[in-house]
């Protein structure tokens, strides 16, 4: 047997996932009425109780149990025998103003206080942190196999819910896949777990066949599955008791399912509920943009990037690459390329992505990158061409 890796993730009601999206929600809604809102907003659910959370300064006035209650509701808990009801839970919120001794700094950055007058360097990072993107040639998508399977799962158990295909489901639900490699190539799968809440008068048997023939058979290539091909389908034999009933939930807690699916390194910080002066956020988006590019662009097959910043400074304090043995060029020449053709000070970043629009919601479940169903900016492959060129100076194509 060669070298297996796992991969897991949750759906939009999973209660960690119900946090994510809530928090991006009350995102979205503040910067349509205010592009230069600060916004760190945490969620906190368990039964029959929503609790917001954070730092927030804006002109704008949103209505936040409004947007906690619509955004519970189009996940689908609409009724209290799902174990939560998006009309009849309680919403309290404590929020407070971005602390005057951020602000100062992430509105005029270091190098601003300094002295040099560049614009760009107007915004200072957010906060101090790392952060990592990572890209793999051995997808469509440039993600790792098994976290683009675990995903795509997990949003078919949604779609099958909704649809009414399999229409005893609940909106709670988890998979996991795990992949067996030779080398660094996919070549079958080994074990498939599904875990997905359901009515209480469903079998096991009942479910199991379900979910094989209309959400399994539906996403995985058959060519990958075989007779030893592993299937775990709710296997504590019952899921009834789900969602904030079943478990509490907080935005952030599902870094992983939202990233690499742990098959590259994390720097910590989450996403959901931060506006992107945070880096945290962008800065995790542009190292994503870049490995991806990088990787189509041929300069090598696999690809992290790691970008660290201090708070309040607008540029990086580092840049790390790491093509585990598979550049077509050094790993300091790919430094170069990344200072050479990707500003990674805040403000830039936000103004290529074009970041300060209501595009997070859709991101807060079934993971921010490798995504084929919704167009995000830091997925697009706009500067292959441009790395292409280091390529050919250097011999290589």
């Amino acid at each position: 047997m060669g070298r297996l890796f796992t991969s897991e993730s949750v759906t939009e009601g999973h209660p960690d996932k119900i946090c994510d999206q809530v928090s991006d929600a009350i995102l979205d809604e503040i910067i349509k009425g205010d592009k230069k809102a600060r916004v760190a907003c945490e969620t906190v659910v368990t039964t029959g109780q929503v609790i917001v959370v954070g730092e927030i300064s804006t002109k704008t006035y949103v209505d936040i149990p409004k947007i906690v209650r619509k955004t519970i509701s189009e996940i689908g808990y609409t009724r209290a025998k799902f174990g939560f009801d998006a009309e009849t839970c309680a919403v309290l919120t404590s929020i407070d103003e971005q602390s005057p001794d951020i602000a100062g700094g992430v509105d005029s950055s270091l190098e601003i206080r300094e002295g040099e007058d560049e614009e760009i360097l107007s915004t200072g990072a957010g906060d101090q942190g790392m952060m990592f993107g990572f890209a793999t040639n051995e997808t469509p998508e440039y993600i790792p196999l098994p976290i683009s399977l675990a995903h795509k799962l997990s949003r078919r158990l949604s779609e099958v819910r909704k649809d009414g295909t399999i229409p005893y489901l609940r909106p709670d639900g988890k998979t996991q896949v795990t992949v067996e490699y030779e080398g660094d190539r996919p070549v079958r799968i080994d074990t498939i777990v599904v875990s997905a809440q359901h009515r209480e008068d469903i079998t096991n048997e009942n479910l199991k066949e379900d979910i094989i023939n209309h959400v399994i058979k539906n996403v995985i290539d058959e060519n990958l599955l075989d007779s030893k091909t592993k299937y775990f389908i709710n296997p504590t034999g019952r899921f009834v008791i789900g969602g904030p009933h079943g478990d509490s939930g907080l935005t952030g807690r599902k870094v992983i399912v939202d990233t690499y699916g742990g098959y590259g390194r994390h720097g910590g910080g989450a996403f959901s509920g931060k506006d992107p002066t945070k880096v945290d956020r962008s800065g995790a988006y542009a190292a994503r943009w870049i490995a991806k590019n990088l990787v189509a662009a041929g300069i090598a097959d696999k690809l992290e990037i790691e970008i660290a910043y201090a708070i309040g400074v607008a540029k990086p304090v580092s840049i790390t690459v790491d093509t585990f043995g598979t550049g077509k060029i050094s790993d300091e020449e790919i430094v170069e390329i990344v200072e050479n053709e990707f500003d990674l000070t805040p403000d830039a970043i936000i103004n290529e992505l074009d970041l300060l629009r209501p595009i997070y919601r859709q991101t807060a479940a079934y993971g921010h990158f490798g995504r084929s169903d919704i167009n995000l900016p830091w997925e697009e492959l706009n500067k292959v061409n441009n790395i292409r060129k280091y390529l050919k100076v250097n011999g290589v194509i």
